[in-house]
């Protein structure tokens, strides 16, 4: 009898937030294990699967090693900007998610007989708790995915602290007031905090229940960051050893792929006109205007960002998704004179293939609301940024772009259209050699990170790695 040990090929079950900050980097990690040969079973959302097969390649691009897999009908998607949308959206992925993971994960029928049986789960670190209940049970390491900033995340993590210390609850006049966060007390301040540690209420369900999935991270074997190396880190491997930081990992995975760059990973149709637009544009003479994918104003903010885009007589493509006025369908709103200087200096998309629109040479601004991987892709491209944070971390990291980056301007709190046109102007005119300057030296260190033997290169090999060590159950033939 042939007693040779046969060790199953890693196969690593991905499971992200239903949102699509959460599934573009989640599925670009995906890209890069698969690179690797491990294979990686995504699961997401009824919906989420159809955007993504309507919307992207991932159906065929990942070869073999891949697989989307859809959990169960039930669970909320909607209004995932509101406090109510939000918990309403982790409280059903819990009630539908647990128990179809341990079916999932305890060889259920859906699982396909061909494939190795999972032997780690990687979790959205707004997941932690029930990744890791159910994984254990099975005996599996799980490794958590912080799709937001590490600021952000020590940030939660320190909310216990700020809370013992009496920083939280923040009263209205102290936004100003340093924060006690361990390693960013120099610059950080209590308006900086992410908009959910800013509630009043510190009973509320979302804030009690995302600063427990932080604090949770410490069950997991490692926690994966999407960035690189940065000093907070050192803060944060006092509680977390096993970080791995190996973003940006849109850069990351473009230098694997070399000639061939990334897909789309949108749930959006983007519609790539803009992009012919700005090559009729000067070089660096266009800021780029997108608020993400969730965050809306109200028409009144929406007027006063327009009426400085145009008054600040710059060129500007902006992104006005269907649903980004808050109680509004998209219908025929746009007063005369700003339909008059759109069609004279700017021109407008429902939704843009991003990571190309920032890196082309017409691009010398962005004027976003400071999600990570919109932050992220800003670095990457050396592009100076205006931050108008909305909600989560954006309000951490609009403060790291102007005070420890120096890469733009944090708009936070304000939204009238003299402090807009004064921000374009700054960054496209008054500043700009400054801020071009500064970006292009921030931009070169994101790009040595991911290089071959950066610190992002090597962490993503010690997780690949790892991932392989952990694969230790041995089948016999």
């Amino acid at each position: 009898m042939d007693t040779t040990a046969v060790v199953p090929p890693p196969h690593v079950l991905v499971f992200p937030l239903p949102a699509q900050g959460h599934v573009n980097s989640m599925l670009k990690l995906s890209e890069l294990l698969c690179l690797s040969d491990i294979h990686v079973t995504f699961l997401v959302t009824v919906p989420t699967h159809g955007s993504l097969l309507a919307h992207t390649d991932v159906g065929s691009r990942f070869g073999e090693k891949f697989r989307l897999e859809t959990l169960p009908d039930g669970i909320h998607q909607d209004d995932l900007h509101t406090l109510d949308g939000f918990m309403e959206n982790l409280n059903t992925l819990e009630s539908v998610g647990r128990p179809f993971l341990k079916e999932y994960l305890g060889g259920g029928h859906r699982r396909c007989p061909f494939w190795p049986p999972v032997s780690c789960v990687i979790t959205d670190g707004a997941l932690v708790s029930l990744a890791v209940d159910v994984a254990e049970e099975f005996k599996l390491p799980t490794i958590v995915f912080q799709t937001i900033s590490v600021a952000a995340f020590w940030c939660y993590v320190c909310t216990p602290d700020l809370i013992q210390s009496g920083e939280l609850p923040i009263k209205g006049n102290e936004m100003d007031l340093a924060t006690k966060v361990k390693g960013m007390e120099s610059f950080l301040r209590l308006g900086d905090l992410p908009s959910f540690c800013q509630l009043q209420n510190l009973e509320t369900p979302i804030f009690r229940t995302l600063v427990k999935e932080k604090l949770q991270t410490t069950r997991a074997r490692g926690v994966i960051f999407n960035t690189f190396e940065e000093p907070i880190l050192s803060q944060v491997r006092t509680m977390c050893p096993n970080a791995y930081a190996i973003g940006p990992v849109h850069a990351h995975l473009k230098a694997r792929l070399d000639a061939n760059p990334p897909s789309s990973n949108s749930l959006r149709d983007e519609d790539r006109s803009c992009l012919s637009w700005l090559e009729n544009q000067p070089e660096k003479s266009v800021i780029y205007v997108s608020f993400g994918s969730l965050a809306v104003v109200t028409r009144e903010q929406l007027l006063e960002i327009w009426h400085g885009l145009v008054n600040s007589g710059q060129r500007f493509l902006w992104v006005h998704r269907q649903d980004l006025v808050a109680g509004e369908n998209g219908g025929d709103w746009v007063p005369t004179e700003l339909e008059e200087g759109l069609k004279a200096r700017g021109y407008m998309v429902r939704w843009a293939p991003q990571e190309a629109v920032l890196e082309h040479p017409s691009v010398g601004g962005f004027f976003t609301h400071s999600g990570w991987n919109s932050t992220l892709e800003s670095i990457v491209a050396g592009v100076p940024m205006i931050c108008r944070p909305c909600l989560g971390d954006q309000n951490t990291n609009s403060r790291m772009v102007e005070a420890v980056w120096k890469i733009g301007m944090d708009m936070k709190g304000r939204c009238d259209r003299v402090t807009v046109e004064k921000m374009v102007r700054d960054v496209m005119e008054k500043r700009k050699d400054e801020f071009l300057q500064r970006a292009e030296e921030v931009a070169k260190l994101a790009g040595k990170a991911v290089g071959e033997g950066g610190s992002s290169c090597s962490n993503l090999r010690r997780l690949v790695d790892d991932i392989r060590s952990r694969a230790l159950s041995p089948m016999r033939t």
